[in-house]
């Protein structure tokens, strides 16, 4: 909703528990819902696989299309809430986890939602992130309603989220995490706004790099389900070589599952594979249990030769085709609803910050402080007007900014290039290190707003 700022078919927000369907929010051009059943035999979409989870999940599923300009560019999948407790999970009907599992797999960027005063994981919720298994790269964290508690409350409600989820996520990294308030409500509490406001910022930039880099996130799940491929080809060869012809079929089956773990490592040492290429075991010796083990197909190693000479030669021309045509084509971003409300005017983030300050006034915006800086400058023993950069160091270096800073600084201040400062540069030179000071990035030029009066070409008038 706060995305594409307009309400979709089908839509409920409320306090209680409320979304109890998967609801895909597509590009329309009239706006309307399409129910589950008929969603997954139109050969248009991309859910025809998802018949596999019967009528329980299908009258659960829907599809909402509005003519929206967001929806362009990227498709929503809102989940159904999370529930807690053992009795919900049960009356869903249907394997939710593993519908999960299904969209994770196909979908380009996964947002986890938490409320700044509803920390708590639920089972259910642990069960949800552990079906993104795998997926560790798609997931991003958004905490929401941060507004409602203020700065010693947030830095508290941070540390558990990222205590909670270091439970249930397995991976050494540390997730990103968006704090914000993400609806179009006043803020409650106003302290960290400039906070709100560039994790939005980032949580846009993330969002709308995602149509520009999918068709390279397309070929990398091509490569990873060849590579899949590829090793169960060797593990279901190898179940099929073991199984004797004859007598003793069920219990060489019984052995040879158990023994799972054990012919991974056989499997690795003998063809180099990765163990991370490998399915997981428990849910490989549950599928197991329901196959004949003499129905398997043995080992053709043309086509394993096929997928070798693809992996190795295949993609990397392709990588190259992909280069070629997105240099080629104009960069495409997602549009409208909340993505056209920060970028451009005076609500742009850092409109008016930092090295910006000053961009839309007609006086000098060093101007106000420029009696302060004077007073340091003629401390400086100044030579005809100006000070060497001898004296300059000593006053810039009080800073306590690193050389490295420093240097840019006066690079940018001396405009004229001659190595000494006047008074004019040198109060600019002061307030580009408040700049840095208070947070904000240096600019690579020197803006014009930010230029020195006394250093500003006169216009030409053309004759």
């Amino acid at each position: 909703r706060y995305l594409l700022e307009q309400d979709f078919p089908g839509m409920r927000i409320g306090p209680e528990p409320t979304t109890d369907s998967f609801i895909a929010v597509m590009y329309g051009e009239t706006e309307g819902n399409v129910p589950g059943n008929a969603l997954v035999v139109d050969p248009k979409k991309p859910f025809r696989k998802l018949s596999r989870f019967g009528n329980a999940f299908l009258n659960r599923f829907m599809c909402s299309q509005l003519p929206n300009e967001v929806l362009k560019s990227i498709s929503i999948i809102d989940s159904p809430g999370i529930l807690s407790g053992e009795k919900q999970r049960i009356s869903r009907g249907y394997d939710f986890c593993q519908v999960l599992q299904w969209f994770a797999e196909r979908v380009d960027r996964i947002i986890l939602l938490f409320d700044a005063h509803k920390l708590d994981i639920s089972d259910e919720f642990s069960e949800a992130i552990k079906s993104f298994r795998g997926q560790d790269d798609k997931i991003r964290v958004v905490l929401n309603k941060a507004d409602q508690v203020d700065t010693q409350q947030l830095m508290r409600v941070y540390g558990a989220l990222m205590w909670s989820l270091g439970k249930v996520i397995d991976t050494p990294e540390v997730l990103r995490v968006y704090i914000g308030s993400f609806w179009a409500h006043p803020l409650r509490n106003t302290d960290n706004r400039r906070l709100f406001e560039a994790e939005a910022q980032d949580l846009f930039k993330d969002i709308q790099s995602l149509p520009q880099k999918a068709a390279v996130r397309k070929l990398n799940d091509l490569i990873k389900r060849a590579r899949l491929a590829k090793v169960h080809a060797y593990i279901i060869s190898y179940l099929k070589k073991e199984m004797p012809s004859v007598f003793g079929k069920e219990n060489k089956k019984k052995e040879l599952i158990n023994k799972l773990p054990e012919i991974y490592i056989q499997l690795q040492r003998e063809y180099h594979i990765s163990a991370g290429d490998f399915p997981e075991v428990k849910k490989m010796q549950e599928l197991l249990e329901n196959c004949d083990f003499t129905k398997f197909h043995s080992l053709k190693p043309k086509l394993i030769e096929a997928v070798d000479n693809m992996l190795a030669n295949k993609i990397a021309s392709l990588m190259n085709l992909i280069s070629q045509e997105e240099s080629n084509m104009p960069t495409e971003m997602v549009h409208g609803g909340a993505f056209d409300g920060t970028m451009a005017g005076p609500f742009g983030h850092g409109y008016g910050e930092g090295a910006k300050e000053g961009a839309d006034e007609e006086e000098w915006v060093v101007a106000k402080d420029k009696p302060a800086y004077d007073e340091i400058f003629y401390t400086l023993s100044p030579i005809n007007g100006k000070i060497s950069g001898i004296s300059a160091k000593k006053e810039m270096v009080t800073s306590k900014l690193p050389n490295s800073v420093l240097g840019k600084i006066w690079k940018l201040a001396d405009c004229d290039g001659d190595g000494m400062l006047d008074d004019e540069e040198f109060a600019l030179a002061k307030h580009l290190i408040k700049i840095k000071l208070d947070g904000y990035e240096l600019p690579g030029t020197l803006p014009s707003h930010l230029v020195p009066p006394s250093h500003r070409k006169p216009f030409q008038t053309a004759e």
